[in-house]
């Protein structure tokens, strides 16, 4: 006996399966639903199908569903081999049909892949419903998790939606009332046409265009929440940067802000690393392991410090006594450039010390002041039972004129403190304090250059002005009744003792700088003092080229109520500018 291969129908021999292959199966021959490929056998057509047709298969299912059924072996599958061949052939039949449906809708716009593959597989969804059915009904579905169901249902035509008892009326339905659709599908349709409102795309059945726009709507959906998601993310990961930017640039600003302020603070002696007594004791200590000092002249040096501060005067090892005799001699006897010379009164000089070097020179020059106005009698009773004070003693007057109202503002940029620090003091802080002291005087802001090349010709005017008022007929030099000058400039003070004019009509300034050593300003004690000692001392008008110099100038003596009236003058701290 023989088996048709195609349908299983079995024959007695050889002719009669040629005549029977002629006669069923010629009529039915297999065609590619793609490229209309025939003859050839059915798992060679499976096979052309899965090699040149992979991306389009949309029956890929399908195919994989003849193949179970044309190699099926079991006994219920025999005795349905033959309505379920018939049911393969319909759904071929079918799947040409959605192809002409394919074809005709290639013709319509693409706007994208994935629409127009939904298209072509919701036209087919009838064709599978149809398979599926069948083969829950044979039983060849029933596996565990299986997507489909195992209650039968029969057939629905893709086109007008009937449903019919078996896939038998269906091919016939198909054939005999959608025929004209087969061959040319969008053309003479006595069935309504439903247009796609996003694609123009047109659909024979409105459940088929309902899933074709839910397609559209959920990958408009799922691209506004991909755009959504990415332009989140874009500006979340910007904000993140920016802040972190702003972060790192405002740690970088507070960063150089406090360098600069500490920067200051050690600058201005605020940086809390102990003031006069412990930068002594540092710098001997420093001088012993040097080997520069002997610890017995360490000793010695700190027990007369030490009973130096505990009774608030200075103990003089900085002081050099006798200049102002010399210089008057000097001029008397040699100087023979010099036209007039106005000198102030008896003035002793101090220079910093170990304690003290490189922020004391304020302190040392308002010792100079001081030690002028206690040799002068007009200020004896400013001043009565005073010795020139050191520089915590001096630090302690300076708070005590705080607390009694004297330059509000002054005191709470030192934080009302000065014992104990290495901070500096100006022209404000001498005012203050020799105004506590009811000593009168007054600050000359000579604010800018009057002068070319940025010198002050206004300042030496002024200073020979308060020296002396009457320049012609004057003796060569003159030792006039007026203390020396308090002269402030950025980073350092000088005390001015006098001033020269010289026969070319040019002036110069006579300094004592608290940064002159004592030895070389005890090189002017000499009897025979040579011009070359006096460099130290002189500066001329192009010497003095600071952008700003301020002066305190000593003018007598205040009452009581003068002091008073001062005091709350001070509330806002005003000076004399020149120009």
């Amino acid at each position: 006996m023989l088996s048709c291969d195609i349908c299983g129908e079995t024959v007695s021999s050889e002719s009669d399966m040629k005549a029977h292959l002629l006669i069923v199966h010629m009529e039915n021959e297999v065609v590619c639903p793609f490229c209309k490929l025939s003859g050839v056998n059915y798992d060679e057509m499976c096979f052309h199908i899965e090699t040149a047709h992979f991306e389009q298969n949309t029956l890929e299912r399908n195919f994989e569903r003849i193949n179970a059924i044309q190699y099926g072996t079991s006994d219920h599958e025999k005795g349905n081999t033959l309505q379920c061949r018939t049911e393969v052939n319909s759904s071929i039949h079918l799947a040409c049909a959605s192809n002409h449906l394919k074809n005709s809708a290639q013709s319509l716009p693409k706007d994208s892949t994935l629409k127009h593959e939904a298209f072509y597989a919701e036209n087919l969804t009838e064709s599978r419903k149809f398979l599926k059915s069948k083969e829950e009904q044979s039983g060849l579905t029933e596996r565990k998790g299986s997507i489909y169901e195992t209650v039968y249902s029969p057939p629905e035509c893709p086109f007008c939606g009937k449903i019919e008892e078996c896939s038998q009326d269906m091919e016939t339905h198909v054939k005999t009332k959608h025929a004209n659709l087969l061959d040319n599908p969008l053309e003479d349709c006595d069935q309504p046409l439903y247009d796609c409102p996003m694609c123009g795309l047109i659909c024979t059945n409105y459940h088929i265009l309902q899933e074709h726009v839910d397609l559209h709507l959920e990958e408009s959906a799922f691209r506004q929440g991909m755009d959504g998601v990415q332009c989140s993310s874009g500006l979340e990961l910007a904000h993140q940067l920016q802040q972190e930017e702003d972060r790192k640039r405002k740690s970088e600003e507070s960063r150089q802000e406090r360098e600069e302020f500490q920067k200051l603070q050690r600058q201005y002696g605020l940086d809390n690393s102990g003031g006069y007594k412990q930068q002594q004791l540092r710098k001997m200590e420093i001088e012993v392991n040097r080997g520069r000092m002997h610890p017995s002249e360490f000793h010695r040096r700190k027990a007369d410090m030490m009973e130096s501060l505990a009774i608030g005067i200075d103990d003089g090892k900085t002081k050099t006594s006798g200049i102002m005799e010399a210089l008057h001699r000097y001029y008397q006897n040699a100087a023979t450039d010099v036209r007039h010379v106005w000198l102030s009164t008896v003035v002793d000089h101090f220079h910093s010390s170990l304690g003290d070097k490189g922020w004391g020179c304020g302190y040392r020059n308002f010792q100079m002041l001081l030690s002028s106005l206690l040799q002068n009698d007009a200020y004896d009773d400013c001043l009565k039972g005073m010795s020139v004070p050191c520089i915590p003693k001096i630090q302690s007057m300076i708070e005590d004129a705080w607390k009694e109202g004297f330059d509000p503002q002054g005191a709470s940029q030192l934080n009302n403190t000065l014992q104990g620090t290495k901070a500096w003091i100006g022209a404000c802080e001498v005012y203050t304090l020799l105004t506590s002291l009811r000593i009168k005087c007054r600050i000359v802001d000579f604010h800018k250059s009057t002068g070319p090349s940025g010198t002050h010709p206004r300042l030496f005017e002024w200073i020979m002005n308060y020296y002396s008022s009457e320049r012609e007929g004057s003796p060569k030099v003159v030792c006039t009744s007026k203390p020396p000058i308090y002269l402030q400039h950025q980073g350092h003070s000088r005390t001015v003792v006098g001033i020269e004019e010289r026969k070319n009509r040019t002036l110069w300034l006579l300094i004592f700088d608290p940064g002159c050593p004592s030895r070389e300003m005890q090189k002017l004690l000499k009897q025979d003092i040579e011009a070359s000692s006096l460099k130290q001392l002189r500066r001329s008008m192009g010497n003095l080229k600071h952008k700003q110099y301020q002066i305190v100038a000593i003018d007598g003596a205040l009452s009581q109520e003068e002091k008073i009236a001062r005091r709350q003058a001070s509330q806002v701290f005003t000076a004399e500018k020149i120009p």
